[in-house]
């Protein structure tokens, strides 16, 4: 089985492309035959190290797969061969990843593709609309009709956090480049500011008279110190990026309103909350709601130049496609 894998933490430049063991399944597990898979930041954490994981080497890379069931074990009912599938929670945790001809799932971690969703589609979206659901709705407890504000609504969590909290009944006022506002728009969002504006917190200040119920900033700038001050009562910040940001608490303005600050990563997410996650992600893509702003086509053996590229910053809103044949 030709495989993308390391045998040892380090740069991009440690990840191999060869032969490796086919993986056998257990009896609560599914086989697939990959059909796409992806690179996501994360994958570039557990590769470098910098996210501590348990990893068994030589270790396949790579989180996310939609592919077609192979076979499926005695204790994997629901799954037939043939059947497309997809998952977005392989590649850490003693998992091995989704980088291979072929890769075993727990069936509590796959999910079938609905029926017309490209595959290419899929693969690009699950992780971050993954990361979205548990920001805005398991650590965010958001509701319908409040006011989220999305940081860095261009990228790729951001469009998937635009696109669920409008979903959801949300009123979302989002920062991005004034060349994607137009693009941030059209996800949904009621307003689009420039994140280079000089002004930006008044701005902020004046689209949201009632404060922010629910803030995430994608970029990982952390700017706790201004954002607190803006939330409304019982207001919560979800931090979702910049693992090597401090900023500064204001812990008066928490404690004094009843707000809060919660970090989370997908990685600590149990089976059963990727699931409930997998419900909303299915009928955002069959409702052609989740997709690529664009995709970069590569075979199974750049994977190495996707990491490279991810952590260069050179995608810009692409999403990388990797093709095992």
């Amino acid at each position: 089985m030709r495989a993308a894998y390391i045998e040892r933490l380090g740069p991009p430049e440690v990840i191999r492309h060869g032969e490796l063991p086919a993986p056998v399944p257990g009896p609560t597990d599914v086989l697939v035959d990959v059909i796409a898979t992806t690179v996501n930041p994360v994958d570039t954490f557990v590769r470098s190290g910098l996210f501590r994981t348990p990893l068994p080497m030589p270790f396949v890379v790579g989180r996310d797969l939609v592919g077609t069931v192979a076979r499926a074990g005695a204790g994997a009912a629901g799954f037939a061969p043939g059947d497309l599938v997809w998952c977005n929670s392989l590649g850490h945790a003693g998992r091995q990843g989704a980088a291979a001809e072929q890769a075993v799932v727990p069936v509590e971690r796959l999910y079938r593709l609905p029926a017309g969703v490209p595959p290419e589609t899929a693969v690009t979206a699950v992780h971050p609309a993954g990361t979205a659901y548990l920001g805005l709705f398991t650590h965010g407890r958001l509701r319908a009709g409040e006011t989220v504000v999305v940081e860095g609504a261009a990228g790729n969590v951001g469009t998937a956090l635009v696109a669920l909290a409008v979903e959801a009944g949300a009123r979302v006022v989002a920062t991005a480049a004034a060349a994607d506002a137009a693009y941030c728009a059209d996800l949904g969002a009621a307003e689009v500011l420039d994140y280079r504006a000089p002004d930006l917190t008044d701005r902020l200040a004046g689209a949201c008279p009632d404060g922010i119920d629910l803030y995430l900033d994608t970029s990982g700038r952390n700017d706790l110190e201004t954002v607190v001050e803006l939330l409304a009562f019982r207001g919560r910040v979800v931090l979702v990026a910049g693992a090597a940001t401090r900023p500064v608490l204001p812990a008066g303005a928490l404690y004094m309103h009843d707000r809060t600050v919660t970090g989370f990563v997908i990685s600590h997410a149990t089976a059963s909350e990727l699931a409930e996650a997998a419900v909303t992600i299915n009928r955002l893509l069959a409702a052609g709601r989740l997709r690529p702003r664009a995709t970069v086509d590569l075979p199974l053996s750049a994977t190495a130049e996707a990491h490279r590229m991810i952590e260069r910053g050179e995608l810009h809103g692409r999403r990388v496609v990797l093709r095992p044949s």
